[in-house]
């Protein structure tokens, strides 16, 4: 088996994997951070995205050995000091949670949009961005406006 080691959420961390074994995987099962979730194992929900090297990544489809040195932040690398990143209060503050399956993706989804876009981001466009993160409990208004606060305050 491949052995694989990457900077996860700040943190040197290696193993052994498969070499058909997902990020996602790796994520959750090898280091034991559940916060990235699996919900389609098609990279069409989004509940399993995570930042590589900065960029927003569906790990659900992503071969962890292909991430060989990577820098990885998942949901719970976001926080720092305690304090919450300024997406994650923006999603606590406006309500743009409901079940919570989602949240981590569409967090990390929307921190990526920010960093590529700026923080000037119309409605139009946050919609359009999330449109690979599926959220069947909020209807989206609320995401929106977080996303826009959360941006506001990156």
């Amino acid at each position: 088996m491949p052995a694989i080691s990457m900077k996860v959420n700040g943190e040197a961390v290696c193993g052994d994997v498969e070499g058909r074994t997902l990020l996602v995987e790796f994520i959750r099962e090898k280091l034991g951070l559940t916060g990235t979730h699996v919900g389609c194992d098609t990279s069409q929900c989004g509940a399993c995205v995570v930042l590589v090297n900065g960029k927003a990544v569906k790990s659900c489809t992503a071969l962890a050995v292909a991430h060989d040195g990577a820098e990885v932040t998942t949901v719970e690398g976001l926080a720092t000091d305690g304090k919450m990143h300024p997406m994650q209060e923006a999603f606590r503050d406006n309500h743009g949670l409901q079940c919570g399956f989602c949240t981590p993706g569409m967090v990390i989804a929307s921190i990526d949009m920010v960093n590529r876009l700026g923080k000037n981001i119309s409605e139009e466009t946050i919609r359009h961005e999330l449109e690979g993160n599926i959220c069947r409990c909020t209807g989206y208004h609320n995401i929106v406006a977080a996303v826009k606060a959360g941006a506001a305050n990156m």
